[in-house]
């Protein structure tokens, strides 16, 4: 009898401390989801600000360059990060576990190539030092410049310039005209540069998405579309309550109140509907965002910015969340 009891005793233990381990291992540990400084991601900031965002289930780590959080990404120090279209595909060279989970911004004007009054317009570009930083959405945005210029690369001067050098290189004559973007344009345009062509002309290619490694999305996904409903939850508070939004933003994003919305120009923030609509595949053709990455993967191969062509159909865009 007094064997029978250790038994129920000890399988008793045993069985509670299942059961712990068990809820221990569905418990979501928080998700840490990397930026850097660009207004496009913002309203993650925003949603924190207005308590949408739970510190205990979301924490977002700030980062001094897009480098820093690919890095924490792959040595999975976040479990999320918010990327540029050309940065997944990087990304896709050395890890398969990446899922996009929404779109965060889409240029409309944001980006930009910018030039000397003499050049006159974009086939001016002929023969001139164009300053473009060594990133694939620089070499994208010329390319396909060039392409509505009727040029080829070979008729300009590729000057590699990394973007804090933008401003001073054309100031100072080094170059004829940059692949620049905000506040960098305006600041240009304010120095009587001419606007010779801008993303607004290729509508929809320059993109800011936000992506989860798929190994945590498949054991949390309520926590991803946590993230997702609370990012409209703060684009729906930009509109409707502008001016106290920004009151909210500009601290963190150490600007004046009235330097903030220009940031914006130029930058669209995608509502749910339209995430919808570029995140779904129907019966006859495959996820609008998933054409984007194959032109884009054709301009960094001929670019040398990727090793090898992405198989961008293997690329996991996942749209559960919205």
């Amino acid at each position: 009898m007094m064997i029978k009891k250790i038994i129920r005793w000890t399988t008793g233990i045993i069985l509670s401390g299942l059961l712990v381990a068990c809820s221990e291992d569905n418990t979501p540990t928080p998700l840490r989801i990397g930026t850097n400084f660009w207004a496009g991601y913002e309203p993650l900031y925003l949603a924190r600000s207005l308590n949408y965002l739970d510190d205990n289930k979301v924490r977002l780590v700030e980062n001094s360059s897009t480098s820093q959080s690919l890095r924490n990404f792959l040595d999975k120090h976040i479990e999320g990060a918010a990327l540029t279209l050309d940065e997944v595909l990087a990304l896709q060279q050395t890890n398969t576990d990446a899922c996009i989970v929404l779109v965060m911004d889409i240029s409309e004007g944001a980006d930009a190539i910018l030039g000397k009054p003499s050049l006159q317009n974009l086939q001016g570009l002929k023969g001139a030092r164009i300053g473009v930083e060594n990133t694939a959405v620089g070499a994208y945005t010329l390319a396909r410049a060039l392409e509505f210029a009727k040029l080829n690369v070979t008729d300009v001067t590729i000057v590699s310039l990394e973007a804090d050098k933008h401003e001073f290189s054309y100031l100072s004559n080094q170059v004829d005209a940059v692949v620049t973007f905000e506040p960098i344009r305006s600041h240009l345009l304010a120095a009587h540069a001419i606007q010779l062509f801008d993303s607004s002309q290729i509508s929809g290619e320059i993109v800011d998405v936000l992506i989860m490694q798929k190994s945590y999305l498949d054991k949390y996904p309520q926590q991803i579309k946590y993230v997702v409903d609370n990012w409209f939850n703060a684009l729906d508070y930009f509109k409707q309550h502008n001016e106290d939004a920004i009151t909210h933003m500009a601290p963190r994003m150490k600007l004046p109140v009235a330097d903030v919305m220009p940031m914006y120009k130029g930058l669209t923030l995608p509502d749910r509907q339209k995430n919808r609509q570029l995140l779904s595949k129907t019966a006859n053709n495959p996820e609008p965002l998933r054409q984007t990455l194959r032109q884009l993967n054709t301009i960094m191969l001929a670019q040398k910015l990727i090793k090898k062509s992405v198989d961008v159909d293997q690329i996991c865009i996942y749209n559960h969340a919205l």
